[in-house]
């Protein structure tokens, strides 16, 4: 019963869980699956009974049910870990721009001038480097993992935010966890059209199904990183104090 209501609902729950209309849950089913320590497939009942597991070892009654109780409960975890929206009671100051550093040229994607923390910027070369050692299909593609936003002017970002509008929503933001140093937009894929930041929902199902974000949701937190769940591309590192 559990599995028929995940099928029903992986392609068509009608839901907000990051307060803008989607359907269906596929761009989080890979998130949900390593959150959960399965390899099942959302419609299985062996991913209901690892479901009903995970739900009651966190105080959730045990459905096997893929609902937005559940789904809020692992996004209070998934927040919880980036030290961003810890610090978000009131807005971090950016670091000294002197001591920023800056990316090579076969790091940044389309010539952009990249910067970022220098610990953050070695934890990304670490991780990129085991990533190109582990995934032997991205080898022959120049774009994969390349940076294409790092440290952002908190001026510069606050003036696109008021220019783009919604200034506090979950596209953009006045205060954004890119004034700290410590976040990258990686090039993870994207979908024919769309660009590698679109937070279309056809974008993000396309980057949900690389080697490259499966690679990361199973090692970045060995190097420190960890993701905003709603944009595949995004990943902030943990390795020092904001």
């Amino acid at each position: 019963m559990a599995a028929a209501a995940n099928a029903a609902t992986y392609p068509a729950l009608a839901w907000s869980p990051f307060g803008r209309a989607e359907t269906g849950w596929q761009v989080y089913y890979p998130r949900i699956a390593a959150a959960i320590a399965t390899q099942c497939a959302p419609e299985t009942p062996g991913f209901a009974a690892t479901l009903a597991r995970w739900q009651r070892a966190h105080r959730l009654a045990g459905s096997g049910v893929l609902d937005a109780v559940t789904f809020g409960a692992m996004k209070a975890i998934w927040q919880g870990a980036r030290p961003f929206v810890r610090a978000i009671r009131t807005c971090p100051a950016p670091p000294p721009a002197t001591g920023l550093a800056i990316a090579a040229s076969r790091e940044s994607y389309g010539g952009k001038t990249i910067l970022l923390r220098p610990g953050a910027l070695e934890a990304y070369r670490a991780m990129i480097a085991a990533a190109r050692a582990d995934i032997r299909d991205i080898r022959q593609d120049s774009r994969a993992f390349r940076i294409f936003s790092g440290y952002r002017d908190p001026a510069a970002d606050a003036a696109r935010c008021a220019t783009e509008g919604n200034c506090q929503g979950i596209v953009r933001t006045a205060c954004s966890a890119h004034r700290t140093g410590l976040a990258i937009d990686l090039w993870v894929g994207q979908a024919p059209g769309y660009a590698p930041d679109s937070s279309a929902d056809a974008n993000r199902l396309a980057m949900v199904a690389t080697p490259q974000y499966r690679w990361l949701l199973a090692n970045a937190a060995r190097f420190g990183f960890v993701n905003y769940a709603f944009e595949p591309w995004h990943w902030e590192w943990t390795g020092e104090p904001i």
